[in-house]
């Protein structure tokens, strides 16, 4: 790189400036933070001050925000007709920096629960809307089919710089039905509508449901997107939410919202047509969008520093040239995972540090190779005696690995979503430490009740079977329903978490990786290597350096085995002067008709013996030495809960075949699953 001192024309120098300046904003841009707030319920005595209301029936009442208001305190209904309400967040948020001159698109992501009632008598209307808009206030004589935002003399009008999904439960001349939700920009005619009726979503039924709605918007790809859930619990707030989004729309919010734009929600009732229209709880993350700067005075900020900034660039150059490649490729990685889709909240070292007592030794829950997990008490700003338990994994010290152990748990976990995964909460990256704040979980890990030897943590039969159709849940989503195929690839009872009801949570992603669906294995995009505990990983992985789902269902079987038999995998077993591991000694009591023996004596013998036959079964199955043989995810969700019958499992355990190195290969070397030559011996010892 060089500058020319000579003589430029004013133009050239201009543009200088302007990348000059164009590479501070994108600077500024890359730095900026992210505003959120989190209503999991509302509170009118303490969560007034946080709204704006408008319209003479909004209230907060009932642990919701009632845009037409509802009830009273005989527990009856009042029935107001043509009316129309909003209740806004009462601070606008920065959705863009245009009115600046600048191109930087807020990215966002706001979750909240409606609730739609109706009596069977009342006809459903109007509708309700989730909004941004400049300003708080109401339209006048907005009831009715404008749901809140326009009137007959406004709507359509580009001055009304609002963008709504609009929730419709009433057809006009305009609308496809009167069950869909809308796109709507500046008008009440939306410029794109979904019907709900071939999704099984009646908005007003004549029940009481309550309704998850995810709004998504990537500022990125300017793409808007919104899932929805009907809950199947009154208080079930926190459902999945689904793979595919009701509405996909491309639009740029800066052609059409002020850069200061308020998020809120408004409503609307007829006349005779009726219905309650509320939000029950309700969540926002925001991008924070930079202001750019005076112009003048940056442009002559940037003249007189244009020198010093050249000679200050080409000595960051030089020492990024001087940095290992693995560190860069880091750095870029945890700056593009802030800013994906999605990503749980970013905590402060600080907070982590005080709600671990500093990390003491009496708040440590378990360690590993990739650090210790602690449990940590967060208190909430606004709320003092509020406060979340959950486990922080700290990673091991600032070492490359550790780093990289950190940035693929967190490039893979952020996303997904399942009732039987552990919940990423938030992570951490400050000061050179790395950690990740899971969900805590009270009863700890599987392994802890299963050699404790104490009746009182002894798992009963009825635990340890939901705890295996849980993990072959959560195993059937990471393999088949998630947009990537993910590879866990270290089950084991250590990580498998359990929650206050003893449902199962599989955690630990510190090994996981995600594939590409038409791909076989991690290795095939560079991620060679055996990962993975001892007794639970799949013999081929030694021979072909790969992890693979089938590798995971082998896994899958040592836990299955086991959980029923209350014995590791990896323990020798003496039987009648012979020694086993513990799957050929289930496999050679199933041979000798006797394969219940096998369940642990903890029971007693409580426990369902067609259950336990079968899951005895489906872990020999799992556990065949052929990878191929062994079967999918898929299968094993429907053998688990009896939809499927257990595969035929022969009363030898088959021989192991290495696969071939190479396609010309035509001979594969063949080893019995009970007996090894020294030669083979000394094979297995090299890989």
């Amino acid at each position: 790189m060089y500058v020319y001192m000579g003589t430029r024309k004013s133009s050239e120098i201009f543009i200088l400036l302007q990348v000059l300046v164009l590479f501070i904003c994108s600077t500024e841009a890359a730095a900026a933070s992210i505003e959120q707030f989190n209503f999991s319920t509302f509170d009118g005595n303490t969560d007034s001050d946080f709204f704006t209301r408008e319209g003479n029936q909004t209230n907060i009442e009932n642990k919701a925000l009632q845009l037409t208001y509802d009830s009273i305190s005989d527990s009856t209904y009042v029935k107001f007709f043509n009316n129309s309400g909003r209740i806004m967040y009462h601070t606008p948020f920065r959705i863009h920096n245009g009115d600046d001159g600048g191109e930087i698109l807020a990215s966002f992501s706001s979750s909240f629960v409606i609730n739609l009632y109706r009596k069977p008598e009342w006809e459903p209307g109007d509708g309700l809307a989730f909004l941004i808009a400049p300003n708080c206030s109401l339209p006048g004589s907005s009831y009715g089919q404008w749901l809140g935002l326009t009137n007959g003399s406004t709507d359509g009008s580009s001055e009304n710089h609002f963008v709504a999904i609009e929730f419709d439960t009433r057809k006009q001349e305009f609308d496809p039905d009167g069950n869909h939700i809308g796109l709507n920009i500046n008008s009440v005619k939306s410029k794109k509508t979904v019907p709900l009726d071939e999704h099984n979503i009646t908005l007003s039924p004549n029940s009481t449901p309550s309704y998850k709605v995810w709004v998504e918007y990537d500022g990125a790809s300017k793409l808007m997107q919104v899932y929805m859930v009907v809950l199947q619990g009154e208080e079930d707030f926190y459902p999945e939410k689904p793979s595919e989004a009701l509405l996909n729309e491309s639009i740029n919010l800066q052609d059409y919202l002020k850069s200061e734009s308020y998020f809120g929600f408004s409503a609307s009732t007829g006349d005779p047509y009726f219905q309650l229209n509320c939000i029950r709880a309700w969540t926002l993350k925001i991008d924070v969008v930079p202001k750019i700067k005076d112009w003048k005075w940056l442009i002559i900020t940037a003249a007189v520093g244009v020198p010093v900034a050249i000679i200050f660039l080409i000595c960051i150059g030089v020492y990024m040239k001087r940095r290992r490649k693995t560190k860069v490729e880091e750095s870029h990685e945890l700056g593009r995972l802030k800013w994906l889709p999605g990503m749980p909240r970013e905590f402060k070292y600080k907070e982590l540090k005080k709600a671990t007592n500093n990390f003491h030794e009496s708040m440590k829950l378990g360690e590993g190779g990739f650090g210790i997990v602690f449990k940590g008490i967060l208190h909430e700003k606004d709320h003092d005696k509020t406060h979340i338990e959950v486990a922080v994994k700290k990673f091991s010290k600032d070492n490359i690995q550790g780093k990289g152990d950190f940035l693929a748990e967190l490039a893979i976990i952020h996303r997904l979503r399942h009732k039987h995964l552990v919940r990423l909460v938030g992570w951490c990256h400050e000061k050179g430490k790395l950690l990740l704040v899971y969900d805590y979980m009270p009863n700890g890990s599987v392994e802890k009740y299963l050699y404790n030897n104490s009746e009182q943590t002894t798992l009963n039969w009825n635990h340890r079977y939901k705890i295996l159709a849980g993990v072959a849940s959560a195993l059937y989503y990471l393999h088949n329903e998630y947009d990537q195929k993910v590879v866990h690839r270290d089950l084991k009872a250590s990580n498998i978490l359990l929650d206050g009801e003893y449902n199962a949570r599989l955690g630990d992603f510190g090994l996981a990786r995600a594939i590409e669906n038409e791909r076989n294995s991690y290795a095939d995009v560079g991620l060679d290597g055996v990962p993975g505990t001892r007794g639970y990983v799949a013999p081929e992985c030694f021979h072909t350096w790969k992890a693979t789902t089938e590798s995971d269902v082998f896994g899958f079987g040592a836990v299955v085995l086991e959980v029923v038999c209350g014995r590791s995998p990896g323990v020798v077993i003496p039987d009648q002067e012979v020694s086993h591991t513990l799957v050929d000694w289930v496999w050679m009591l199933h041979r000798e008709g006797r394969i219940l023996d096998a369940v642990d004596e903890q029971l007693n013998n409580d426990f369902v013996e067609d259950e336990a036959r079968r899951a005895l079964l489906l872990g020999l199955a799992c556990s065949h030495p052929i990878a191929s043989e062994r079967p999918k995810s898929e299968d094993i969700l429907q053998i688990i809960t009896g939809t499927l019958p257990v595969p035929d499992v022969p009363p030898f355990r088959p021989f192991f075949t290495w696969p071939s190195m190479d396609t010309s290969a035509t001979v594969s070397s063949v080893l019995t699953g009970f007996s090894l030559s020294s030669k083979d011996s000394i094979m297995m010892t090299g890989v």
